[in-house]
């Protein structure tokens, strides 16, 4: 028998959530804020609530939460503007989710590619990151190798091995 302890996935993410790190939904928010802020420096309220898809009460919840955390200073309903901190996340997630992206269109995933590196990008662990990045750089270097790897696939069969 293995000493490994299993956990569902959101037993993961609570375990992740007692260490003080952020939830999924936090860093979703924090990545748009950052991508939709490094213009002017500030995001509105109202544009944040549409870019996620959620109500603007919703969005100011969740911004006074990362604002209890440290991250973002707002004014109710009107601007928010990310601190030193929150920047620095903000420019990791959205760098995580570039990398996730990138290998996913290396891998020819064309179907939902937002949605499938949205759900992968939570639960990656910087290791595995960097090492994705590596691999990346890898076929982006040796497009050689990167043709060799494209032939090979168009010749497996695509069905799941079971």
């Amino acid at each position: 028998m293995h000493n490994k302890e299993f956990h569902t996935v959101r037993g993961y993410q609570l375990i992740k959530q007692k260490q003080g790190q952020l939830t999924p939904a936090m860093e979703d928010y924090l990545e748009m804020i950052y991508r939709n802020s490094m213009d002017k420096g500030y995001i509105r309220m109202g544009k944040l609530a549409q870019l996620l898809n959620v109500s603007v009460p919703s969005a100011s919840r969740m911004v006074k939460r990362l604002s209890s955390l440290g991250l973002l200073e707002f004014e109710k309903y009107g601007l928010i503007f990310l601190n030193d901190n929150g920047r620095e996340i903000g420019e990791y997630l959205l760098e995580r989710h570039r990398i996730l992206e990138d290998f996913l269109r290396l891998l020819d995933c064309k179907d939902n590619l937002l949605q499938q590196t949205e759900m992968i990008e939570h639960d990656i662990s910087p290791e595995l990151l960097v090492n994705i990045q590596i691999l990346n750089s890898f076929f982006t270097r040796h497009d050689d190798i990167k043709t060799l790897y494209l032939i090979y696939r168009s010749g497996c069969d695509k069905e799941l091995i079971i």
